[in-house]
């Protein structure tokens, strides 16, 4: 919210295009590294091949040092390149050789976190995480506005105050990323080498003789992570396609800069901000569910296993459908409390595309899924086939129906559907895991709609008694919340055990008991 009111819409439009490119190095270099090390660490302690483990972490490490170094150098130098000839934004380069040596610290930072998690623990991670994000929010706050002013002086002596102000408060704002990394890779070490004693004595306890050479674990490394980057790769292009076909052809249909950046500010800085928060639990469920259906998979356990990707399924719907219903709503609102935009183009952006919530969180999760059943390739292939079919929709609907940025949302939502498709038809073929339809969409799906309604008539009504936005939002939020908990739970569409997995779950369970929600 504070780094919107500081850059405005232009800035936001830098900020997102130095952080698409970013997101596309970080992929190849680096993204991949954690969940790929907490699936060899974890298939080798469920072997009691504790040596083993411990040396694909050294090799790892050794690894992300060669990515993470040559992906932060590949940024910074070919930042003018990225952003002025590819995507038509030259002042985003500011921003981006910033964020380059990011890259770096991120690669080994990936490597720890994937080795505690292949510990089946994610108290390391999460922990960093949080630290992470309270400092990057702080630092990219106080960075934006200081070289957001500095950035206005430099543009009056150049006869661009807006847009260089713009693009140095974008670069303030890249600088938090850099300082929330640094400090949670300070975090992992700490607890690495405070662990590190009780590791090694199960490492020397270990009694295999016939240990891995870090030439195989290096080359098996290479083998597990080069389907994760290449499917995830290709979700990151299609932002960079997005991008560049949409500007390339809005400069030709004679839309200005102006207009151009401010709409693609708003979808990259608003939307995607918005629903990337519940998008982010699926990445989170697929990469805390990885070990344990690994573990599952190997052992022969297909029981567990089918036990697993449906439970992890329920529990993105039971979290995605509502949010998407909620976002459909609210999406006026809590741009106009959030961001103080209250446009008619971004309304209807939040409009066309609530429903990516649900697409692209259970595309995330089942892509997961299937790397942690051992199909690396699959959501590869069917990322590309999804992707084609995606930049054929897009470049229709800019080229014949001129639906500008709608043609981004529309061709996005194509995108997430056509992967939720494949990924579903592949789980079934290679799992046998059968979801139950009506617990897993239809019964979230019909919670969430009474919750919608609720929702509605409480915001229209607060608003007009009150006159307030941020009373009426935040109000009709909390009601919806707890009417979607209760008309869930009369639903039987949790069990007891189901809930108490979720966080606070033990709580949970008692305030359902305690309201006769749930059986004693």
């Amino acid at each position: 919210m504070p780094l919107k009111a500081i850059i405005g819409k232009v800035g936001n439009d830098y900020y997102g295009t130095a952080f698409s490119i970013y997101n596309i190095i970080l992929i190849i270099s680096s993204y991949s590294i954690p969940l790929a090390v907490s699936k060899l660490v974890s298939a080798r302690m469920g072997k009691g091949r504790v040596k083993d483990a411990y040396r694909v972490f050294k090799g790892a490490l050794a690894f992300a040092v060669v990515s993470g170094g040559a992906g932060a150098l590949l940024l910074y130098f070919g930042a003018d390149f990225f952003t002025g000839t590819l995507l038509k934004t030259p002042l985003s380069a500011i921003a981006l050789k910033i964020l380059a040596p990011t890259l770096f610290v991120v690669a080994i930072l990936g490597v720890f976190r994937g080795f505690f998690q292949g510990l089946n623990t994610m108290m390391p991670s999460a922990f960093s995480q949080v630290a992470e994000q309270i400092l990057n929010a702080i630092v990219s706050i106080v960075a934006a506005y200081m070289l957001f002013s500095y950035g206005k002086n430099v543009g009056q002596m150049l006869g661009d105050p807006d847009d260089y102000a713009a693009a140095y408060g974008a670069a303030g704002g890249t600088l938090g990323t850099a300082s929330g990394a640094l400090l949670a890779l300070l975090f992992m070490l700490f607890i690495y080498f405070a662990y590190r004693k009780r590791f090694l004595r199960r490492v020397k306890r270990d009694r295999h003789r016939n240990v891995e050479s870090y030439g195989e674990i290096i080359y098996t490394l290479f083998l597990t992570i080069l389907p994760i980057l290449l499917s995830t790769t290709v979700y990151s292009i299609s932002t960079i396609i997005d991008q560049g076909v949409f500007k390339n052809i809005a400069i030709v249909q004679g839309y200005s800069a102006k207009q151009i950046s401010e709409w693609w500010g708003v979808y990259s800085g608003q939307f995607i901000v918005l629903t990337n928060v519940p998008i982010s639990i699926a990445s989170s469920l697929a990469a805390s569910s990885v070990p344990s259906l690994s573990q599952a998979f190997y052992a022969g356990d297909y029981d567990k296993v089918n036990k697993q990707i449906s439970m992890a399924t329920r529990f993105i719907m039971v979290i995605a459908i509502p949010s998407a219903v909620g976002m459909t709503i609210l999406g006026k609102p809590l741009n106009l409390l959030l961001f103080q935009d209250g446009d008619y183009s971004t309304m209807m952006i939040m409009l066309l595309g609530s429903l990516s919530v649900v697409l692209f969180g259970l595309s995330t999760l089942t892509n997961g899924l299937l790397q942690g059943i051992d199909k690396m390739k699959t959501p590869v292939i069917n990322a590309v086939i999804s992707l084609v079919i995606h930049a054929i929709v897009l470049f229709a609907l800019m080229e014949f129906f001129d639906l500008n940025i709608y043609a981004v949302v529309i061709a996005n939502n194509v995108y997430g559907l056509c992967v939720c498709i494949l990924n579903d038809f592949a789980l079934k073929r290679y799992s046998g895991a059968r979801i139950n339809i009506g617990k897993t969409y239809i019964i979230p799906f019909l919670s969430s709609l009474v919750m919608g309604i609720i929702v509605f008539i409480s915001y229209e009504g607060i608003h007009k008694v009150l006159g307030s936005n941020t009373i009426a939002v935040l109000f009709s939020i909390l009601l919806g919340m707890i009417v979607y908990f209760v008309v869930l739970l009369l639903m039987k569409g949790l069990t007891e055990e189901e809930l108490v997995r979720f966080p606070k779950g033990n709580l949970l369970v008692c305030i359902a008991k305690k309201c006769r929600l749930l059986n004693n």
